[in-house]
């Protein structure tokens, strides 16, 4: 009966999360209790809120200043863990009143043994293999003592059932008194701590993973920093042998450079550790609840323990359902300034040092001459160039010509769907689909004729849908790409819709110097003319909206970013000379990678 009773007391000494004999008890507002290093824990977890939740009832408990170490001691628990820490444990195999102190513990038997219990014990066959642990060992902490739970009810009977409802262990008397009735799911304890062991390293190979994969996005964020400090750094460099080579008077002028090329970076770089700060937080968030629930070497007994470990278990889902890092952001973010670069002004009078300038386009002439007449992104990443006397050229990123099909067909419209179809869009307004292959098929389309709307214009949203936009009849018809009939049109009110492109469930118009952002029954929601200028819009890789501004009595071409309400973001090219401006007709196209393509009628300009 003493060592039932002692071994209830044992259980009471133990922190509802740790699973181990308290070490420094806090008490909190609910009475409850836990180690000081688990509630420091605890209250990690929650960043910098300073109320502290209570595993196991959920009570709040404000702690000031985030100093566990401030919250009340259980002097009482404290001091009763030192007594029974220093209390001789007697030998529990022998059957005399007056027994010898213990010199061992056996894990298997659950017994404390005396040297000659010890002694005989050892010599058995059956006991040979026995893990055996010396009382020097247990007392310094070195090791733990494996206890067999025994019911407070029944101090002799072991708890070897668990209620799946009551969420509690049971021996197998109060099963029958208590657990039988309706509603009652009770399995045997082992089989309870097993699939319990297995949820614990289920939940911490699935922390394991989310936490290498903000790892991973941490160290992509510290790359894409690199590229902008290396970008910042040569741009520094260049100036400063720049300035090593004139007078004195150009100091003013070169601390003006350098603070424009600050100026271009640093926002880069403040947006940079802001997501590498919200990435690292959330790892340590991550962290710190994983190692409480996982890393442990108990399952949890008593009622207490086993709400601590739902609540915590609960906190881990929440965090395991953080979404996965989107490497896109940096990614745009370091964009920013790749093209940002130092000129020197060289045989410039007075005391000129040079100017920041973005890096200069690949120009590239078109093999089909005065003739590009639609241009897309392929699957692939490459750009489709449509040519209005026949054939689709097709261009790599660094400007090379990869390839050129459909040489027979007039192009004036050209774009792919999600399972890489080609869509083609004919001289006769007729529309075309291809496999990847550019092998023909069967579809039929209902499009007008150029006879009775005049040049029409093609894209292809996410969902697949095509959108031709007619000129003179100043509307868009939408088709499904099973073909037939127009599934619904588009009304354009007074404007040619001359080239359109999808944005999100909306689309973007370009008639001449005016661009639209109108929704799927035409209303124009926002709107960005420049008078005396030729706008041409596309959607960049971040989801906002480029606009290409041609002059055209100097050929000079420009290229912005713009909000989805077309407010004015930055400028990424300025004021760009182009050749053959003349025509009227261009297009502009971002590659997926990032580059920025504008098409005149014979040239293509690839902007990094």
């Amino acid at each position: 009966m003493a060592d039932a009773f002692k071994n209830v007391i044992a259980q009471s000494l133990e922190c509802p999360v740790c699973l181990n004999t308290f070490t420094d008890p806090k008490i909190l507002s609910c009475s409850h209790t836990y180690c000081k290093s688990c509630l420091d824990n605890l209250l990690e977890c929650h960043g910098n809120d300073q109320m502290l939740r209570c595993p196991v009832c959920k009570a709040e408990t404000q702690v000031p200043n985030q100093e566990v170490s401030k919250l009340p001691a259980s002097l009482a628990l404290k001091s009763l863990i030192e007594d029974v820490k220093n209390q001789y444990q007697f030998c529990t195999n022998c059957i005399s009143e007056d027994k010898p102190q213990a010199v061992v513990y056996c894990q298997d038997c659950g017994m404390y043994l005396c040297i000659t219990c010890h002694n005989k014990h050892s010599q058995w066959q059956n006991f040979i293999s026995h893990e055996v642990l010396a009382m020097s060992e247990i007392l310094s902490g070195k090791v733990s003592v494996r206890r067999y739970r025994k019911c407070r009810k029944h101090p002799k009977e072991d708890e070897e059932c668990f209620c799946s409802d009551c969420r509690r262990f049971a021996c197998f008397r109060c099963v029958v008194m208590e657990h039988t009735k309706e509603g009652h799911r009770v399995i045997e304890a082992a089989v309870y701590e097993s699939s319990l062991m297995k949820s614990i390293e289920d939940l911490k190979s699935k922390a394991d993973e989310k936490l290498s994969c903000f790892q991973k996005y941490v160290d992509f964020i510290d790359e894409q920093k690199g590229h902008v400090s290396n970008v910042q750094k040569q741009c520094t460099d260049d100036i400063n042998k720049a300035f090593e080579e004139s007078v004195r008077q150009l100091t003013k002028k070169k601390e003006t450079l350098i603070g424009e090329v600050k100026g271009k970076t640093e926002g880069v770089e403040k947006e940079l550790n802001e997501m590498k700060k919200s990435a690292q937080e959330h790892i340590i968030h991550l962290t710190t609840i994983a190692d409480v629930v996982t890393n442990r070497t108990k399952v949890p007994s008593d009622m207490d323990a086993l709400a601590a470990h739902d609540t915590l278990c609960q906190d881990l889902q929440e965090a395991l359902k953080q979404e996965d890092p989107d490497y896109i952001q940096p990614m745009q973010s370091r964009k920013k300034v790749k093209n940002v670069s130092f000129k020197r002004d060289v045989g410039m009078g007075g005391i000129a040092l040079g100017r920041i300038v973005n890096a200069v386009a690949k120009n590239i002439a078109l093999p089909t001459k005065e003739s590009m007449s639609a241009m897309a992104g392929t699957p692939g990443g490459s750009m489709a160039v449509g040519c209005c006397t026949g054939g689709v050229e097709i261009f790599s990123a660094d400007g090379q010509l990869q390839q050129i099909f459909l040489q027979h067909v007039k192009i004036c419209g050209v774009g792919f769907l999600s399972d890489d179809r080609c869509v083609i869009l004919d001289d006769s307004n007729n529309i075309t689909l291809y496999t990847p292959e550019y092998t023909k098929l069967d579809a039929m389309f209902e499009t007008l004729s150029h006879d009775e709307s005049g040049f029409a214009d093609l894209t292809v949203d996410s969902d697949d849908q095509i959108y031709v936009s007619y000129w003179e009849s100043k509307k868009i018809q939408v088709f499904s790409p099973a073909g037939g009939e127009a599934v619904r049109e588009i009304p354009c009110d007074k404007y040619e819709p001359q080239q359109i492109t999808s944005y999100n469930d909306h689309l973007i118009t370009k008639s001449d110097d005016t661009v639209r952002l109108i929704d799927q029954q035409g209303v124009v929601k926002y709107k960005l003319a420049k008078l005396g200028d030729d706008l041409f819009p596309a959607v960049s890789q971040g989801n906002t909206i480029l606009i290409a501004t041609l002059r055209y009595d100097v050929g000079l071409v420009s290229i912005d970013e713009y909000t989805n309400e077309l407010k004015h973001v930055q400028n990424l090219v300025n004021d760009y000379k182009i050749e053959n401006h003349e025509t009227r007709w261009h297009y502009l196209q971002p590659y997926r990678s990032g580059e920025i393509a504008f098409c005149t009628p014979d040239r293509l300009y690839i902007f990094p």
